[in-house]
C-alpha cells in the first residue's frame, strides 16, 4: 500500500469518488420529493430546503475550503470533509422530521464544500503537466456521470427502496473514499501563512450565501418580498456589496495571507472562470427543461427519463478522456472552443426537434450531438483553468473554479427557470383561447380563464400535471373531453415555452466560445510537484 502513495491513477480514482458523491447529492434529491413529502408529512416549502440548504452551504463555502487546503494539506481537508459528507449522509437517511433532514444537509454541504476543490487541486499536483489532460478528462466525465445518473438512480432507489436510500447510498462509498484517501493520497501541503481574516471570511460566505439564496429563491418569491421590508432584489443587492467590499478588503490584504490571491486572475484563468460558469449554464439548462418536458409532455417515467439519457452519458464519458489527451498533445483551447459550439448546437436540435407527440427517440441525435459537445469540452476547460497556476495557489485556484461551477449551476436553473415560466404562461393562454373553440360554449370562458389563473398563481409542471384543475361543476364524457384538450393546450404550450429556454443556454455556450479566443497561446506550466519515473508524487516533495 505504501508503495502504491501517490500514485496519480490511485489519487485521480479517490478523488474521482468524492467528486461523485458531491455532484450526486446535488441532483438526485429531486426525484425523490414527492416520496419525502408523504413519509415525512413535510410542505413543500420544507422540502425545497432540502435541496436549497445543501446548495446554498455548498456554494458559500467552497473559497475557504480551498484555502484551507493549501494551507493546512490538502489530504487532512479531502479527509475531513469525507468523513464529514459521510456521518450527515448517514444523518439524512435516519431523519424523522424535515427540521433534521435539513440539518443534516447543511452539514453534507459543509463537507462538500471542504473536499471539492481538493480533487481538482490534488489531480494538479500529482499528474505532470503533459499527461494532466488525460486525467482531467476522466474526473470530468466523474461530473458528467454524476449530473446525468442521478435520477435513474435515485428512481432506481425510491422505487424499489425508499428516499432514505439516495442518502444511505453515500455510507459504503463514502467509506471507501475515506479508507483510499487515507493510504493513497500524499500529503501535499505547499505550505503558506497559516492565518485567514474573518472579516474576509464572513464577507465571501455572507456574500455567495446572499446572491445564492436570491438566484435560488427569486422565482419562488416572484422576484418580489420575502419577508416584511425583505425583498429578492434587496437580498441580492446586500450579497453583491459584501462581494465588493470583500474583493478590496482582500486587495489591501494580497501580501498578508488573502484568501483569493489576486495573482490569479491573469487573463487565462478569468476567462476560464467565466467558460466554466457558462458550461454548467448550458448543462443545467439542458437538464432542467428537458426533464420536464420528456416527463410532464411525453409520460416517461423518472427511471425511463434516466434511461433516455444514458446514451448521451455514455459518448460524453467515452469522449472526455480522448479530448483530454488531445489537449495534452496540440493544446485545448480549440478543442474546447469547437466542443462549446457543439453542444450549443446540440441544444438547438432538441429545441427544433421536441414536439407536442414527439416519439422519444426522436430527441436522440440532438442529445447524441449535446454528449459530444460536452465531452470534448470539459477536459480542456480544466487544463486551461488551471495552466500555470502554481502549486502554492492550487487549491485557492480550484476553490474558485468550483464556485463559478456552482454559480453557473445556479445561475443556469434560475434564468432558465424564469425564462421556462413566463413563455409558458403567455403559450398556455394562447394555446387555451386557440384550443377553446372545440369545447361547448357555456364553458368555453372559464376554460380559458382558468389557465390565466393558475398561470399567474403559479404553474404546476409534474408528472401528468397540466397546469390547472377541471372547470367546477365538469363531470362525465364532458370532463373526458376537457381532460383531452387540457392535455393538449399543456403539450403544445410546453413545446412552444421550451424552445426559447433551450436557446438561452445555447447562447451562453456560443458566448464562451467567442471568450475561448482570448486565451493565450499555449505556454509551459510551472511545476506544480516533481514527479518520479511512474508519475508518482514523492511525499518529500509534496511536503511543504
Amino acid at each position: 500500500m505504501t508503495r502504491l502513495r501517490g500514485n496519480p491513477w490511485m489519487v485521480l480514482i479517490t478523488v474521482s469518488l468524492g467528486f461523485f458523491m458531491t455532484l450526486l447529492d446535488t441532483t438526485i434529491v429531486n426525484v425523490a420529493v414527492p416520496n419525502m413529502i408523504s413519509h415525512l408529512r413535510a410542505s413543500l416549502d420544507g422540502i425545497l430546503w432540502v435541496l436549497n440548504g445543501y446548495t446554498l452551504a455548498f456554494a458559500a463555502l467552497l473559497l475557504i475550503g480551498g484555502r484551507l487546503g493549501d494551507m493546512y494539506g490538502r489530504r487532512r481537508l479531502l479527509v475531513g470533509g469525507l468523513v464529514l459528507f459521510v456521518a450527515a449522509s448517514a444523518a439524512c437517511g435516519l431523519s424523522q422530521s424535515p427540521g433534521e433532514l435539513i440539518t443534516a444537509r447543511i452539514f453534507q454541504g459543509i463537507g462538500a464544500a471542504a473536499m471539492m476543490p481538493q480533487t481538482l487541486a490534488l489531480v494538479t499536483a500529482v499528474f505532470p503537466e503533459r499527461r494532466r489532460g488525460t486525467a482531467f478528462g476522466i474526473w470530468s466525465s466523474v461530473a458528467g456521470l454524476a449530473t446525468v445518473i442521478a435520477p435513474t438512480l435515485g428512481g432506481v432507489l425510491v422505487t424499489y427502496e425508499s428516499w432514505r436510500w439516495i442518502f444511505f447510498v453515500n455510507v459504503p462509498i463514502g467509506a471507501v473514499s475515506i479508507a483510499l484517501a487515507v493510504t493513497m493520497v500524499p500529503n501535499v501541503r505547499p505550505g503558506g501563512r497559516r492565518s485567514l481574516d474573518p472579516f474576509s471570511m464572513l464577507l465571501s460566505t455572507a456574500g455567495l450565501l446572499a446572491v445564492v439564496y436570491a438566484l435560488i429563491e427569486g422565482q419562488r418569491y416572484n422576484w418580489g418580498h420575502v419577508w416584511s421590508l425583505v425583498s429578492i432584489p434587496l437580498i441580492l443587492a446586500f450579497g453583491l456589496c459584501c462581494l465588493a467590499l470583500f474583493v478590496f478588503v482582500e486587495h489591501r490584504r494580497q501580501q498578508r495571507g488573502p484568501l483569493v490571491p489576486f495573482a490569479l486572475f491573469r487573463r487565462d484563468f478569468s476567462v476560464m472562470s467565466f467558460v466554466t460558469a457558462a458550461i454548467l449554464f448550458g448543462s443545467i439548462g439542458l437538464l432542467l427543461p428537458l426533464m420536464i418536458y420528456l416527463q410532464s409532455v411525453l409520460g416517461l417515467s423518472a427511471l425511463a427519463t434516466g434511461l433516455l439519457l444514458l446514451p448521451m452519458t455514455i459518448v460524453m464519458l467515452g469522449l472526455a478522456p480522448v479530448a483530454g489527451h488531445l489537449s495534452d498533445k496540440f493544446g485545448g483551447k480549440y478543442i474546447l472552443i469547437a466542443g462549446l459550439l457543439v453542444f450549443a448546437g446540440g441544444l438547438v436540435v432538441i429545441a427544433f426537434t421536441a414536439q407536442a407527440d414527439s416519439s422519444r427517440w426522436a430527441l436522440l441525435p440532438g442529445m447524441l450531438v449535446a454528449g459530444v459537445g460536452t465531452g470534448m469540452a470539459f477536459a480542456p476547460m480544466n487544463t486551461l483553468a488551471m495552466r500555470g497556476v502554481k502549486q502554492e495557489l492550487a487549491g485557492a485556484a480550484s476553490g474558485v473554479i468550483s464556485t463559478a461551477r456552482q454559480l453557473g449551476t445556479v445561475m443556469g436553473g434560475a434564468a432558465v427557470g424564469a425564462l421556462l415560466q413566463n413563455r409558458l404562461v403567455s403559450a398556455l393562454t394562447g394555446q387555451a383561447a386557440q384550443r377553446a373553440g372545440s369545447l361547448p360554449a357555456s364553458i368555453r370562458g372559464q376554460f380559458v380563464n382558468g389557465f390565466r389563473q393558475a398561470a399567474s398563481s403559479g404553474l404546476q409542471v409534474g408528472v401528468g400535471e397540466t397546469g390547472r384543475p377541471l372547470p367546477a361543476g365538469v363531470h362525465g364524457a364532458l370532463a373526458a373531453q376537457v381532460r383531452r384538450v387540457t392535455g393538449e393546450v399543456f403539450s403544445h404550450g410546453f413545446v412552444t415555452a421550451l424552445r426559447p429556454s433551450l436557446l438561452l443556454p445555447a447562447g451562453i455556450l456560443v458566448l464562451g466560445a467567442l471568450t475561448t479566443l482570448l486565451i493565450g497561446r499555449q505556454a509551459t506550466a510551472a511545476p506544480t510537484a516533481r514527479a518520479d519515473a511512474t508519475g508518482a508524487v514523492s511525499e518529500v516533495d509534496a511536503k511543504a
